[in-house]
């Protein structure tokens, strides 16, 4: 067995193959950013280094640094977790030229299965189904455009290089395939350095399945059954269970013997998954899943998968590379129960899904469910890396059973003053079509007027801020009177502000107070509502956003520019692309007007409040 790991990654994957090691007895050393250095993984492991400063080209992606980590610390082994460079080939090329255990894929896989194309037809030699499409090695726009004209719409732009959702734009006409193109290869370039594409037909009805596959030096490979990962915002996973809903026996057979098949065509090594498109219209059928792409390495969503098989992945992955041989054979697999995960984001669903930062000074996840994450209170979520505080991992005896549990443990979350999608993740997992299993991977989509909170407070906030009010201001007697009425419930108006948002509420005497966890926020069903007694000048800060200033949402780099100054514009047009947490986000105008200043050049970073356009308005 290994004796001694070092891991090279952050934050929850971090802790959660620490977990792992240190029961195993295996000695941990830590890597970490200058933006890291107070989080909890850094601190629980056994020995640590800093290897840059905050951005991860200048750590995380440093194979250099992470190799003279390891030579630093006596590492014997080098984990990469998932992200990062966890699926580069060259950088476990050269841990094992180090004399270093690489837990991982073989370099060859990695190569086989890194590029889309090229994986796809290592699939058609092994009689592996992939979705129909053009591969081709001809780049020019002209081109792709006259294949997916030739497809037929909608088409899906993928980044050869791809994972993650990065890289990746659905295209509904013709006309829309210059700008998704130009987009799409733009992120792709900055999230992989590759910004060749390939188009692939849009499944209307379409299901993610995947299945997770470890094979071992021996020449063994087994599956560990299936994941479904339908549910997703901006192609990125917010939902993922195990096993798929409405997944028969035969079909299961069909696609995990064919996941098998295809780590078997590339020699493959410790854990890996690989990933199917389903045509759901007529529900699940064995000749409606295509191969879309495998990915080298440990998935996020590996919680529910260990959750029905009652393995630990990490587990297998550390024993298989140490050379030991698989830990059980297929026939000795089987499935136990539901288990689901909803992966809690800073992020803000009524804002497009728009990434959140800063301090987490008030963080509660209430008990009941597996929650692995990578922050803790008084931690900082930066714009530098994936926005993710936690992943929450229900399992129970059915679906419905795991559905209600982490639906309640998410409506139970309270995070302030960053913003999550903990009350969006209520809501998703307590929706009858959900709990139905009706998922395609355009839930989100097709019910996000269900799903997206209200920005509105409802009576309940209301009244819970406003007695909350006069139970502080109660303190002064002549503030305290009960308003004693000899036939009707004493009550009173309290001017106060709810989300910067001016409200007269009548509150009911019965009220005797409230707050949530945290002085000045009620916490409802997973949404935070800050509160505050009425000012003078409320009224007029609550309209800020109509006076036409267009300002950065967080820090980040301004990727494209698309107006002038001097430019008439409408309301909703593309103003700015703005990358933040490896993500582009798209500002639009508020509305109809001239751009009075443009503040924002492309390639710039900004921070965050910046303001990038400001717009007159027509009167």
């Amino acid at each position: 067995m290994i004796e001694s790991l070092l891991i090279a990654n952050r934050g929850e994957i971090a802790r959660r193959i620490m977990r792992t090691a240190r029961r195993l007895g295996i000695r941990t050393i830590a890597v970490y950013s200058d933006a890291d250095a107070a989080l909890p993984f850094v601190r629980e492991a056994d020995d640590a280094v800093r290897i840059g400063s905050a951005p991860a080209r200048d750590s995380y992606l440093r194979a250099d640094r992470l190799l003279q980590a390891a030579r630093q610390t006596g590492a014997q082994a080098v984990h990469p977790g998932y992200g990062f460079l966890s699926e580069n080939a060259e950088f476990a090329e050269a841990v094992i030229a180090a004399g270093l255990i690489w837990v991982g894929a073989p370099p060859s896989s990695i190569r086989s299965m890194g590029l889309k194309h090229a994986a796809k037809e290592r699939m058609i030699a092994a009689h592996v189904a992939v979705t129909p499409g053009y591969l081709g090695a001809d780049q020019d726009p002209v081109r792709l455009q006259r294949e997916g004209d030739a497809i037929g719409y909608p088409v899906l732009i993928k980044a050869v290089a791809g994972g993650g959702g990065k890289g990746m734009r659905r295209v509904d006409a013709a006309a829309d395939f210059p700008a998704a193109l130009e987009s799409c290869r733009r992120e792709a370039a900055s999230s992989f350095g590759d910004d060749r594409v390939l188009i692939e037909k849009f499944i209307l009805s379409p299901r993610h399945i995947e299945v997770q596959v470890f094979g071992d030096s021996r020449g063994n490979v087994v599956h560990l059954f299936e994941r479904d990962c339908s549910l997703q915002r901006r192609h990125q996973k917010v939902v993922e269970e195990a096993p798929a809903p409405g997944m028969d026996e035969a079909t299961r057979s069909a696609i995990c013997l064919a996941a098998v098949r295809a780590a078997q065509a590339i020699g493959y090594v410790g854990a890996g998954t690989v990933e199917f498109i389903a045509d759901a219209s007529h529900g699940l059928r064995a000749d409606r899943v295509w191969f879309m792409e495998m990915n080298t390495r440990l998935q996020v969503e590996h919680p529910v998968t260990e959750a029905v098989t009652g393995q630990d992945l990490v587990e297998w992955q550390l024993r298989i590379a140490s050379g030991e041989p698989l830990p059980l054979a297929q026939d000795e697999l089987s499935i136990t129960g539901c288990a689901i995960e909803a992966r809690l984001y800073a992020e803000d669903p009524a804002a497009g899904f728009s990434p959140s930062a800063g301090r987490l000074e008030h963080v509660r996840i209430p008990p009941g469910v597996r929650v692995d994450s990578g922050v803790e209170e008084g931690g900082q979520v930066t714009s530098h890396y994936d926005p993710m505080i936690a992943k929450l991992i229900s399992h129970a005896a059915s679906r419905q059973q795991a559905a209600r549990k982490l639906a309640k443990v998410a409506a139970g979350i309270e995070v302030w003053p960053v913003t999550t999608n903990a009350a969006f993740l209520a809501k998703t997992l307590r929706h009858p079509a959900f709990l139905a299993g009706a998922v395609t991977t355009g839930f989100i989509d097709d019910h996000l007027a269900d799903l997206v909170p209200s920005t509105q407070p409802d009576e309940g906030v209301l009244q819970a801020a406003a007695a909350s009010l006069v139970a502080v201001t109660g303190q002064d007697p002549w503030m305290a009177l009960s308003g004693f009425r000899l036939n009707a419930e004493a009550s009173r108006q309290v001017n106060l502000a709810v989300c910067d948002r001016p409200y007269l509420v009548n509150l009911d005497g019965r009220r005797q107070g409230g707050g949530g966890g945290v002085k000045g926020v009620i916490f409802q069903d997973g949404a935070a509502w800050p509160f505050a007694r009425c000012r003078t000048d409320h009224a007029k800060a609550s309209q800020g956003h109509l006076d036409g200033s267009v300002v950065a949402p967080m820090s980040g780099t301004i990727v494209a520019v698309s107006v002038s100054p001097g430019e008439r514009i409408t309301r909703g047009q593309a103003l700015v692309v703005l990358e933040a947490m490896k993500m582009e986000q798209t500002l639009r105008a508020p509305f109809d007007g001239v751009v009075a200043q443009l503040r924002a050049s492309r390639g710039a970073q900004v921070e965050d409040g910046a303001l990038l356009v400001h717009i007159e308005g027509d009167e």
